[in-house]
């Protein structure tokens, strides 16, 4: 992060209306902390884990004309570490005053980065811990300390106490792979508020894995001599346009918003077709993360991640300025937000936007004319990459020419690992004694669907087969099935892939020129349900982790899949609890919240750093166009021959 870089070109000028959901530029974040600090007049204390866009209600971004004023506001939450106490407040950036202040009892926020350098510091110059990396023959220089949120077991001492329950590494050098080299059976406990170390888990000496698991460019010979250059040029420019965060691209319009919660957000996503653009997506976000490990030894029962709300993917995206996480023609966009302290802190290029061919879009061949017609499918590609602690996680929308939507997440990184003290049971063994744990990873996206307008209706599709008789004497007929949901507690649901089950999201007051009402399916790619008992502390945290399926009316406040603040909480909150008044979503404003878990059973393959592997959904048009709405895409030309 720097201070120094400034966000895309949005004016603050008060003469100047900009688009209600255009991010707060530095200027307008460093104004709302000033606001909070001067009328609140808060000491050196308080940090600020989240300042943020106040988004305007949804009826309002909907009826906005451009150059109309709307107020702007920003959203702020604020930990006092001399008592503990969590607030939010909202800070007028149009009147400069703070019009809401609200005391938030009995939550945590998410653990900030500031936090865990100031942790690692504290673990370190305490004797007890020095004392016993002695006792290990470590070097306390080499010793890196990875301070994770210790969740909620019910257990004695922690309720009211912000916690961290740190993991130990070794480096073999200055520049080593530390997470190969982990320190099992030590375990220090912080208070964060106080950064002072309450305890140190000293369950024995168990032997740190000798191997460093290297795997940076430095430490890796030979390299592979025959790989020739791939370049990707668009002479003429990229197809997109920008305007602030507006986007448009091969009929597609949208707005990139970013949270330090969330990271990349999507806004006001829309087609155009036959001359007026048709909403597709008001917003859709990542709404959650969940990491279970499978491991219930002492050392490894409470790691339990929840990514988004314990610590925020956009906090700790990573600056696209190094590697080559995109090619081609590349549009990046800066990220605004502030430290713990409530210094804005910029991460540049921290989403990336550019196009990619991705093969044929449609094809074929009239042989008696001998005749063929084949078009190039292009994509538009809107990404971000984070790193939470071991794992990278690269967040990507894909949007297409005919009128598809795909999101897709690659999982990279290294493993989480433990020393080997016997059979790894419950892991694979990756290297010698070193254990990779069993593990899933659960993505929740919401998506506030107005397909067509605002009311829309959620149906379940399965595919049956004809039963043998009159009707089906060859017994090859099959049919799909349409079920509407009525309420919330209907749409509850899990993929079945052997019924070809997807769901879709329709407007039954607009129809196609068939007569078909519009619609767009979710088609679910990789999933699975968690192994973790239904009891068990991590399932009371993150239900929503035990449905695929969710659907919700629209309501402001409900935005979090797990709550508002599932940092050490008990559970109970979000999904599971919004939904037991089982309202009606039926021809209403509705939410989907698809959720999608990615199973991992490691293999030596992904030791020491992980091959990316991918997981994500579809969301396909059904009846919303008339035709195939790619069909205006022209041939390709090439240097050499043409398309067509």
């Amino acid at each position: 992060m720097t201070t120094t870089h400034d966000l895309a070109n949005v004016s603050t000028s008060s003469t100047t209306p900009v688009h209600p959901l255009e991010p707060l530029t530095p200027e307008e974040i460093a104004r709302a902390v000033a606001i909070v600090r001067a009328e609140r007049q808060l000491s050196d204390q308080f940090r600020f884990p989240a300042v943020v866009l106040k988004e305007p209600p949804k009826s309002v971004i909907l009826s906005y004309q451009p150059g109309s004023s709307v107020e702007r506001e920003a959203f702020l939450i604020l930990l006092d570490n001399a008592t503990g106490a969590t607030y939010e407040a909202i800070a007028s950036l149009t009147s400069n005053t703070v019009t809401s202040w609200q005391h938030i009892p009995g939550v945590q926020p998410n653990i900030m980065p500031d936090e865990l350098s100031e942790c690692e510091a504290a673990v370190k110059a305490n004797p007890e811990f020095q004392a016993a990396i002695a006792k290990r023959n470590i070097p306390l220089e080499s010793v890196v300390v990875d301070p994770w949120a210790i969740g909620h077991f019910g257990l004695p001492g922690e309720d009211g106490i912000r916690l961290s329950r740190c993991l130990c590494y070794v480096r073999t050098t200055p520049s080593s792979n530390f997470y190969s080299r982990p320190i099992d059976g030590l375990v220090p406990v912080v208070d964060l508020n106080k950064m002072q170390v309450l305890q140190i888990e000293d369950m024995g000496v168990v032997p740190v894995p000798p191997e460093p698991g290297e795997y940076a460019a430095e430490f890796v010979s030979p390299m592979r001599m025959d790989i020739k250059p791939l370049e990707i040029t668009q002479p003429q420019g990229p197809s997109f346009e920008v305007d602030g965060h507006h986007v448009r691209w091969q009929k597609w319009q949208f707005r990139i918003g970013f949270t330090p919660r969330e990271g990349l957000v999507l806004h006001t996503i829309g087609y155009e077709d036959q001359g007026k653009l048709r909403p597709i997506l008001y917003r859709a976000s990542l709404a959650e993360m969940v990491v279970p490990y499978g491991d219930p030894r002492s050392q490894h029962f409470r790691k339990n991640a929840f990514d988004v709300g314990e610590h925020g993917v956009g906090v700790l995206t990573n600056s696209l300025r190094y590697g080559c996480d995109c090619l081609g023609e590349i549009r990046y966009f800066d990220a605004a937000m502030t430290d713990s302290r409530g210094e804005v802190a910029i991460i540049e290029n921290a989403i990336c936007m550019h196009e990619e061919d991705f093969g044929v879009l449609w094809k074929h061949t009239d042989w008696r004319l001998e005749s063929v017609e084949v078009r190039r499918s292009r994509r538009l590609v809107v990404s971000f990459f984070c790193t939470v602690d071991n794992y990278e996680y690269g967040f990507f929308w894909y949007f297409y020419q005919d009128g598809t939507i795909q999101y897709e997440v690659k999982l990279t990184g290294i493993l989480l690992c433990g020393a080997l003290g016997d059979v790894p049971k419950y892991g694979t063994l990756v290297a010698p004694q070193v254990n990779a744990l069993n593990h899933q990873h659960f993505f929740s996206l919401r998506l506030d669907f107005d397909i067509d307008g605002g009311n829309n209706s959620v149906y379940e599709v399965n595919t049956e087969a004809e039963p043998l008789g009159a009707d089906n004497p060859y017994g090859n007929a099959f049919f799909a099935t349409s079920t509407l949901f009525k309420t919330e507690l209907e749409a509850q649901r899990i993929i079945d892939p052997l019924a070809g089950r997807y769901w879709k999201v329709v407007n039954p007051s607009v129809q196609n020129r068939l007569g078909q009402p519009v619609s767009y399916k979710i088609i679910p790619g990789d999933n699975i349900l968690p192994f973790a008992h239904p009891e068990s502390p991590i399932l009371k945290r993150a239900g929503f982790m035990t449905k695929h399926l969710w659907v919700t009316p629209y309501a402001e406040d409900e935005r979090f899949s797990a709550g508002d603040y599932p940092n050490q909480h008990p559970g109970g909150e979000g999904l599971p609890k919004w939904t037991q008044a089982n309202r009606s979503i039926e021809n209403t404003d509705v939410v989907v919240w698809y959720t999608f878990g990615h199973h991992h059973i490691p293999r030596p393959e992904d030791y020491p750093v992980m091959p990316a592997a991918c997981s994500g959904f579809v969301l396909k048009p059904v009846g919303f166009f008339d035709a195939n709405p790619a069909l205006d895409v022209p041939p390709s030309e090439s240097k050499h021959s043409s398309c067509h």
